[in-house]
């Protein structure tokens, strides 16, 4: 396949495109630098630019089989980040043509934030983010793209496991987990497989 992702320097985002290459897939990311992604392999196309810049965002979406976003809020970064790249994301993708997304959520965003006391208490703690992703699912769920919406609780950066469940009814509860590893793992199986079509999974350990 070919994938363009996007929060590609991140934690999460490092791991998923180490995954893909080992699978044998081409990688096209977007970079705010060249030298932000330690990896190297003919299959890896790199991209510098910016969300707000739709160039360099429309260069990396086009002829991808498959959309991948793990953006996040990063320290002193901007607390929409999420929505706002998301709608950098779909616009480029309505002009290429390109139809399958997933995008990486949390669990307590949107209808899930009333799940049990402990979402609430979290979703007051880091209200920014959980906004953030609140509307960055408003704008994909509103898209006519093929879209699938993973929803994580906390992570952590353990070994991958393969021991995770994944459901559009799961709820984890406080000892809620999934390593990023695993995370990685199973964002990259939903877009080879091209299930979960228009829901939103909640992957936990």
């Amino acid at each position: 396949m070919k994938l363009a992702i996007f929060g590609a320097s991140g934690a999460t985002g490092r791991l998923l495109v180490q995954r893909a290459l080992a699978a044998g897939h081409d990688v096209t990311v977007l970079l705010r630098t060249a030298d932000s992604l330690s990896l190297d392999s003919v299959r890896l196309q790199r991209i510098v630019g910016q969300l707000d810049q739709p160039d360099a965002v429309a260069a990396v979406v086009q002829g991808a089989d498959a959309v991948i976003s793990v953006l996040g809020v990063r320290k002193g970064g901007s607390p929409t980040v999420c929505t706002d790249g998301i709608r950098s994301i779909l616009q480029a993708m309505q002009h290429s043509g390109a139809q399958r997304l997933i995008a990486l959520s949390a669990y307590g965003a949107s209808e899930t934030q009333d799940h049990s006391w402990f979402i609430r208490l979290v979703r007051k703690i880091i209200r920014e983010k959980m906004r953030d992703k609140d509307g960055m699912e408003n704008l994909v769920r509103a898209s006519t793209t093929d879209w699938t919406l993973v929803r994580p609780p906390a992570l952590t950066n353990g070994a991958a496991t393969g021991a995770y469940r994944a459901s559009t009814s799961l709820k984890p509860g406080i000892t809620g987990r999934l390593s990023r590893a695993d995370l990685a793992g199973f964002m990259l199986s939903v877009a080879e497989r091209g299930d979960y079509l228009h829901q939103a999974p909640v992957v936990s350990i």
